[in-house]
C-alpha cells in the first residue's frame, strides 16, 4: 500500500519502533543533530491524537528554531550531504546513472539550500517556519535572504526533477532516484518524458543540475561555516612574529602586541586549567574561532583580557574546554558575551561555574515560571550551612540567572518582553526568600509582635515587571500589628515601629551587603512615603493617610506601578484595596496636566533629553510613553477603573479599548514601547556608561540591528528619531491641551 520509513524516529538503531514522548524529548535535548532539526521541519502530526502531536512539536520547537546556532548548521548539514554522496557513490553531475534526489544538483541540494537557512534565521523570523520547499524558497526570497533569480531557478528545477523522479518510478514501479546506466535506456526514457530524443533531455536535465549545484556550492562549499579562512598563522609565537603582529592589526586589534602575547600565554599551556594535555590540545583547536569573534567586540582587546581572567579563574574546566572546542556556536556565544557585554563578561570572568547554565538542556527552551524559578531557588537553598551560605548561595542564583537571561537576549532566542518578565520573576523570587530569611532570622532575636503582618511592595520595573539587566529594586516595607500590644515577645523586645524599621535595615543590608559573590541588588526605597524623610517602613494606616492627603502627583503616577510581591494573601488584599481607591478617586484633568509636564520638564533639565539614545530620557523616549499611561490612568481612573494595570503597554491597551485613547495614538505608541524595550535590553546588557555608536564595536550594532528589526544601524537610527518624534507629538497634545483647562 505505502512505503514506510521509521529511521527518522530518534536513535533508530536502539530505540522501538514507538517511544514515549518524555523519551523523545530527552532524546532531542541531549542528543539531536542538526540533520534531526532540518528533518523536524517539515514534521506534521496526521493521525491518532493530533492535539498531543501539535504540543509535541511545540515542546521540540526550540530544538528546531536555535536561533544562536547560526551559520555552523551549514556546515553540519553539508558534512552529511557529503557522507551521503560518499555512501551513494556520486560526486559529479552526469546523465547516465544519475541519481536526481541525492546527486550533485539534485532535489535534496534544494532542500537543504532552504533548510538550512531556515534553520538559521527561523528562530527570530517565525514566517520561514513552514514545511513544502518551495513555499520555504519563496518567503526567502521575499524576505531578501536569497535572490528573486534564485528562487525561480531553484523552482523550476525542483519541479523538472520531481516530474523525472515520478517517471523513473512510473518506469517498473520502483522506488528509485537514479537515471538508467546505459544510454540506450535514456534515450528511452527521454521519449516516455516528452522529448524526442536524449541529446535534448540532457541539455535540459544539465542545465538544472548545474544550476542547482551552483546555488549550493556558493552556499555551502566555499566557506562552510559563513567565516573568511584563517591565513596561515602561528597563533603561539608572540609578540616578535610580525607576521602575526600585522594579522591581529587587520582583525581589529589595537594593542597586537598585548594580545599576542596573551594568547602565546593561553597556547604555553600555564594556566591551572590546561594542565592536563587533552584539554590543551581541545582550546587550541578553537583559538582562531574565538579570536576571530574577540575581534568584533566593542573593545576587542578589552575582551581578549576579559577572556584571560575567565581563563585564569577556572580551576577544573576540562569538561567546559571540551564542549567550547566540540561547538563553535558555543564559542561564538561566549566571544559574543565577553566582547558585547560587559556586565555579563566581568560575571563570567569572576564566576566561570555560572556558565554551567548553557549547557543545561533547558537553557534554550522556554523561560522559566516563578513556579519553576521558585523550585530551583528551593533546591539551591536547601543544604545551605549558615546565614552567609545562603547570601552566598542567592547571589549566585540571581548571578546566574541575570547571565543566562542575558546571554539570550543577546542571542536572539527570547524577546525582549519576556526577558523583562523574567527578570522581574527572579528579583521578585529573590525578594519573597530574602524576606522569609530575614522575618525568621529577626525574630530569632526580637521574637514577634502580635497580630504582625509585613509586605514588601514593588514600585517602578520591578512593580511594572519591565526590568532590564541593570534594574534597582524599588522597594516600599508595609506593616501592620495590633495597637493593643505593639511590643515583640522575643529576648530583645523591640516596640512597633522600632521593630520594623530595624526590620527593613536588615532587609536592606540583605540585598546589598557584598559577600563573596557581590552585590545581590541595589535597593531604592525613595519611593516610601515622604522619601528619603520618612521612615523605612510605614504602617498601613499611615501609608494610607498619606496617600490620601499629603501625596503630590508624581507619588500617585508611581503608585500605578504598585505592586505586592511577598505578604499574606489578607494583607495583600487590604495593601491593593488601599492603592485602588487612592488611583479611582476623582482629579482635576487640568491640575494633573500641569504637574505631569511640569515633572517632564525637571527630569529633561536634570537630565537632558537631546541625545536620542538616552532611549528613557530623550524626548519623546520611554519616560514620555509611561508619563501618558500614567496620567491616563489618574485622570480616568475614577470612572473607568479598567484602565488600571501596572504594565504600561496594557494600560494603552485598555485605554484604547475604553475610548480615552485614540487607536493611532496607541499603534504610535505600542510600537515605540516595544522598541525602546528591545533596544534597551540590549544596551543595558551590553554599555555600562553612555551608549555611543561611533565607538561601538560591530558585534553590539549588529545585535541592536537585529533586535530593533532593521536591515541597517543607519536605518535604526532614522527609526528611533522618527518614533520619538511621533512619541513627542502625541504626549504634548494630549498634555498641553488639558494643562489649560
Amino acid at each position: 500500500m505505502f512505503r514506510v520509513d521509521l529511521r527518522l524516529r530518534p536513535d533508530p538503531a536502539s530505540t522501538p519502533a514507538a517511544i514515549s514522548i518524555a523519551a523523545a524529548l530527552h532524546y532531542y535535548e541531549r542528543e539531536g543533530r542538526t540533520w534531526e532539526r532540518a528533518a523536524m521541519i517539515k514534521a506534521l502530526p496526521c493521525a491518532g491524537d493530533l492535539k498531543a502531536g501539535d504540543a509535541l512539536l511545540a515542546e521540540i520547537a526550540p530544538f528546531v528554531w536555535r536561533k544562536h546556532l547560526d551559520f555552523a548548521a551549514l556546515a553540519d548539514v553539508h558534512d552529511m550531504k557529503r557522507q551521503m554522496q560518499t555512501f551513494r557513490g556520486q560526486n559529479e553531475i552526469s546523465v547516465e546513472g544519475h541519481n536526481v534526489k541525492v546527486g550533485r544538483g539534485g532535489i535534496r541540494e534544494i532542500e537543504f539550500f532552504a533548510q538550512t537557512q531556515q534553520l538559521i534565521a527561523g528562530g527570530r523570523h517565525p514566517e520561514l517556519r513552514v514545511r513544502p520547499t518551495l513555499e520555504a524558497l519563496n518567503i526567502l526570497a521575499n524576505s531578501n535572504w536569497i535572490t528573486f533569480e534564485a528562487r525561480e531557478e531553484l523552482t523550476a528545477a525542483y519541479e523538472f526533477l520531481r516530474r523525472v523522479e515520478h517517471r523513473l518510478q512510473m518506469v517498473a514501479d520502483e522506488q528509485t532516484h537514479s537515471l538508467p546506466t546505459e544510454a540506450e535506456a535514456v534515450e528511452r526514457f527521454a521519449r516516455f518524458f516528452g522529448y524526442d530524443d536524449r541529446a535534448a533531455f540532457a541539455g535540459d536535465l544539465l542545465a538544472h543540475l548545474n544550476r542547482v549545484q551552483n546555488h549550493y556550492s556558493r552556499l555551502f562549499e566555499g566557506d562552510p561555516a559563513g567565516t573568511e579562512k584563517l591565513p596561515d598563522v602561528d597563533y603561539s609565537a608572540g609578540p616578535d612574529d610580525k607576521r602575526l603582529l600585522e594579522y591581529l592589526l587587520t582583525l581589529g586589534f589595537k594593542k597586537p602586541k598585548m594580545v599576542a602575547e596573551t594568547v602565546q600565554r593561553w597556547l604555553s599551556g600555564e594556566y591551572r586549567v590546561f594542565r592536563v594535555d587533552a584539554t590543551r590540545q581541545a582550546f587550541n583547536e578553537f583559538v582562531p574561532d574565538l579570536m576571530r569573534g574577540l575581534s568584533r567586540a566593542e573593545e576587542p582587546d578589552d575582551a581578549v583580557m576579559a577572556f584571560d581572567r575567565f581563563l585564569q579563574a577556572l580551576q577544573r574546566g576540562g569538561r567546559l574546554i571540551s564542549l567550547l572546542s566540540q561547538n563553535k556556536d558555543l564559542v561564538a556565544l561566549v566571544a559574543l558575551v565577553l566582547g558585547a557585554a560587559p556586565r555579563l563578561s566581568d560575571m563570567l570572568a569572576r564566576k566561570p561555574q555560572i556558565m554551567d547554565g548553557l549547557i543545561d538542556p533547558r537553557f534554550f527552551g522556554a523561560m522559566p515560571d516563578q513556579s519553576e524559578l521558585s523550585a530551583r531557588l528551593a533546591a539551591t537553598l536547601s543544604d545551605a550551612n549558615s546565614y552567609e551560605e545562603f547570601l552566598d548561595r542567592l547571589r549566585l542564583f540571581g548571578q546566574e540567572s541575570l547571565f543566562l537571561i542575558g546571554t539570550r537576549i543577546l542571542s536572539g532566542t527570547v524577546s525582549a518582553q519576556h526577558a523583562s518578565v523574567a527578570f522581574a520573576d527572579v528579583a521578585e523570587g529573590i525578594a519573597h526568600t530574602v524576606n522569609g530569611l530575614v522575618m525568621d532570622q529577626f525574630a530569632e532575636q526580637h521574637g514577634r509582635i502580635k497580630d504582625q503582618e509585613t509586605a514588601i511592595v514593588a514600585m517602578g520595573k520591578l512593580g511594572s515587571r519591565e526590568m532590564t539587566a541593570s534594574s534597582d529594586l524599588d522597594l516600599i516595607l508595609i506593616y501592620d500589628f495590633d495597637h493593643e500590644a505593639p511590643d515583640s515577645d522575643g529576648a530583645r523586645p523591640l516596640q512597633g515601629s522600632q521593630y520594623f524599621a530595624r526590620l527593613t535595615q536588615r532587609l536592606i543590608s540583605a540585598f546589598t551587603t557584598r559577600t563573596n559573590y557581590g552585590v545581590l541588588y541595589e535597593v531604592d526605597m525613595r519611593l516610601r512615603p515622604s522619601g528619603r524623610a520618612g521612615p523605612l517602613a510605614s504602617r498601613i494606616d499611615s501609608f494610607s493617610e498619606y496617600q490620601e492627603h499629603e501625596a503630590w502627583t508624581w507619588e500617585h503616577m508611581a503608585l500605578t506601578r504598585a505592586r505586592v510581591i511577598s505578604a499574606s494573601p489578607a494583607f495583600q488584599a487590604k495593601i491593593e484595596a488601599v492603592i485602588r481607591d487612592v488611583l479611582t478617586r476623582k482629579r482635576e484633568t487640568g491640575i494633573i496636566a500641569n504637574d505631569v509636564l511640569e515633572m517632564r520638564r525637571a527630569i529633561a533639565e536634570e537630565k537632558g533629553e537631546s541625545d536620542i539614545w538616552d532611549l528613557k530620557n530623550a524626548a519623546g523616549g520611554m519616560v514620555d510613553i509611561e508619563f501618558i499611561a500614567q496620567y491616563l490612568q489618574l485622570i480616568h481612573a475614577a470612572d473607568k477603573p479598567g484602565i488600571l494595570d501596572v504594565s504600561t503597554v496594557q494600560v494603552l491597551d485598555n485605554a484604547a479599548r475604553l475610548g480615552v485613547l485614540s487607536q493611532s495614538d496607541a499603534d504610535i505608541l505600542r510600537a515605540a514601547s516595544r522598541l525602546y524595550h528591545d533596544l534597551t535590553q540590549i544596551i543595558r546588557l551590553c554599555v555600562i556608561a553612555k551608549f555611543k555608536p561611533e565607538t561601538a564595536g560591530e558585534d553590539l550594532l549588529r545585535v541592536l540591528t537585529r533586535a530593533g528589526d532593521a536591515p541597517d544601524f543607519s536605518s535604526l537610527e532614522a527609526r528611533v528619531r522618527e518614533t520619538q518624534s511621533d512619541v513627542r507629538e502625541v504626549f504634548l497634545r494630549l498634555l498641553e491641551g488639558m494643562s489649560r483647562q
